[in-house]
């Protein structure tokens, strides 16, 4: 059986975490998503080709696949999708790679609990995967009797059922006549929808249930990955060097070459990566994800935040509920501030548009290479893009674009690029 991974587009809803890595390379305790979707089909071992569709940095998907490609028991084949024109487009390009009669389709942005996947090789026919959501209005929602499609209806304002379309699928050969017959949606794009709605008329489908699902489409959705994760941490394993007089309560992993200076208090589930430097003093509160070579100084204070490799986060600074991307640096005295002050849901711009997180707590969402100067303060669910600076004493209080410069009291008509 061959399985295909759409890697493609740009996931311009997990912005600015994609200024500067490829969707499908989102880091999950600090292995990229793909890699892990990779190592799962590879324990099912009756694998015989793996067609990745690549188009946005798709040397940096190349790469990551290079480093892992020996130890795989499957061809690895990598197609590029010219243009980004759609998951039914995306699958056209690859499945004339396909050498099975059947084969597993599966978008690279999604987390799932993988013993499904053997269940998934296991069914003979048609499959769709589905997972019961709370709020279906957001997503592709099933309409089917018994076990069986009989269509999917895009994001409705009134929901038949709270069974949504995972996007993973068990197909046939037969899907390339649907695929062939597309024609562009409203928004212009092939849809891989269409070709299914399309084929369940004539074929049967059935739907499958999952048991744990998560559409990581939004930058949130990757600190709700990380605490259903670490919720199963169930004890510590420390592999680096704890120096005196540091507290470790709950389950806490810390990875080799890592250090823990003196007073710092972790409370887990947390996980710490490789070659850190955590403290002195520091306190690192439940579900906290820190990666490789990341260094979290005196006094800070993390709670519940993606720090990813390469981050440094200087003396007296605050992270709550926010995803750093790499190599930021965070000024003395940086706080990202992750509760409205009235309390209400916090709401994130995504693709111009005003978008409720459903959480009271969410900080900063920081792109890579940002540095910011002592005393910056940043507003719950505010984005910086990546390579942009922030001037000492700054608060930021709307969107910043990539590559630019703040200079004032974060008002975006001030800003300046360089």
């Amino acid at each position: 059986m061959d399985v295909i991974i759409l890697a493609a587009g740009y996931g311009k809803g997990l912005e600015p975490i994609t200024h500067t890595r490829n969707k499908s390379l989102i880091p999950i305790l600090g292995e990229p998503l793909l890699i892990r979707h990779l190592k799962a089909i590879n324990a099912l071992k009756n694998i015989e080709n793996v067609i990745i569709v690549v188009n946005y940095l798709r040397d940096q998907v190349a790469d990551a696949i290079s480093k892992i490609k020996s130890d795989l028991s499957y061809n690895v084949i990598i197609k590029n999708q010219e243009k980004p024109l759609g998951t039914g487009h995306a699958l056209s390009t690859a499945v004339n790679e396909v050498s099975s009669s059947e084969f597993i389709v599966i978008y690279a942005d999604i987390f799932f609990d993988y013993s499904d996947l053997r269940k998934l090789t296991e069914l003979r026919g048609n499959a769709v995967c589905a997972y019961r959501v709370a709020d279906p209005s957001r997503y592709g929602v099933l309409v089917f009797e018994g076990n069986l499609l009989k269509k999917i209806i895009e994001k409705p304002s009134k929901p038949p059922t709270d069974l949504v379309n995972a996007g993973i699928y068990k197909l046939n050969k037969s899907i390339t006549k649907y695929l062939r017959e597309l024609k562009p949606s409203p928004r212009g794009e092939y849809e891989l929808t269409d070709a299914i709605n399309a084929a369940c008329a004539q074929e049967s489908f059935k739907v499958v249930e999952l048991g744990y699902w998560a559409d990581i489409g939004r930058p949130w959705k990757v600190l709700e990955v990380h605490k259903y994760l670490l919720s199963k941490l169930k004890k510590s394993e420390i592999k680096g060097e704890v120096e005196s007089n540091v507290v470790l309560k709950g389950a806490v992993f810390i990875g080799e070459g890592t250090e823990i200076a003196s007073g710092t208090y972790i409370k887990g589930p947390a996980w710490i990566g490789k070659n850190a430097v955590i403290g002195p003093n520091a306190y690192i509160r439940p579900y906290a994800v820190i990666l490789d070579n990341a260094k979290i100084g005196f006094n800070v204070e993390v709670k519940e935040s993606l720090i990813m490799e390469g981050v440094h986060v200087s003396h007296q600074a605050y992270v709550g509920d926010s995803i750093i991307c790499e190599h930021s640096n965070l000024g003395a005295g940086t706080v990202l501030a992750n509760l409205k002050f009235d309390e209400s849901e916090v709401k994130v711009f995504i693709k111009g548009k005003r978008e409720s997180s459903g959480r009271k707590k969410l900080g900063a969402l920081i792109g890579a290479y940002v540095k910011t100067g002592v005393n910056v303060s940043v507003f719950p669910g505010v984005k910086i893009g990546a390579y942009s600076w922030i001037y000492p004493g700054v608060t930021v209080r709307r969107d910043v674009p990539p590559c630019t410069i703040v200079k004032s009291e974060g008002v975006l008509e001030e800003l300046k690029k360089y």
